[in-house]
């Protein structure tokens, strides 16, 4: 489990990578489908910074943070920084939904893959207490 949570968190980190390389461009981008769907806007945007930090570098720190945390078996850690991101996730799609009005697909993407991260890192947090349990008991 902690091979696959770690190469969806090298996913992650190039999606991010992707969005990231949106935020720095002026070019048309490949992800501006039409009106709803647009990346440099969404980039571009006042949203897409905390400071003067990117949001999607803040995405690759956070997406590799996650991969060495399941690398080091860290399974509880892992699942607090998974739903930490969730949530930052969803406030930034909360934000492209009623304030910008407009999708990333990229921001899309990397949603899908955090939820997939904390859903499989509370899978393997629960497995390992299972496990846990049952071997207190054959000791009892």
């Amino acid at each position: 489990m902690r091979y696959v949570i770690a190469v969806l968190a090298l996913a992650g980190a190039v999606v991010s990578g992707l969005a990231l390389q949106v935020h720095y461009s002026t070019a048309t981008e490949p992800c501006s489908i039409n009106e709803k769907w647009d990346c440099g806007v969404v980039n571009h945007s006042p949203f897409a910074l905390i400071g003067d930090v990117p949001v999607a570098a803040i995405g690759i720190a956070g997406y590799l943070v996650l991969g060495g945390l399941a690398l080091l078996r860290q399974r509880f850690l892992l699942h607090v920084a998974g739903l930490l991101g969730l949530l930052f996730a969803l406030r930034l799609t909360l934000i492209e939904k009623y304030d910008l009005l407009v999708w990333c697909l990229y921001c899309v993407i990397s949603q899908g893959i955090i939820a997939l991260l904390a859903l499989l890192s509370l899978v393997w947090l629960g497995a390992e207490y299972w496990r846990l349990k049952r071997a207190s008991k054959r000791w009892a």
